[in-house]
């Protein structure tokens, strides 16, 4: 009866058992990543992509 009187009086819990660092440095995505932001590792469309994230880095500088 403890028990049942304690999880009405508290309700459960179903979150995290225990509070686990975070990576910081972790990078999750490729996006992310320095060739993939700036287009070099070989593909066509992301050396685009990278040149209109320059272009809309310099714009109002």
């Amino acid at each position: 009866m403890d028990d049942f009187q304690n999880i009405l009086e508290n309700g459960i819990n179903f979150g995290r058992g225990g509070d686990k660092p975070k990576d910081e440095g972790k990078v999750k995505t490729k996006a992310k990543k320095k060739k993939y932001i700036t287009g070099a590792h070989g593909s066509g469309s992301a050396r685009q992509k990278a040149k209109y994230r320059e272009q809309r880095a310099n714009r109002h500088k």
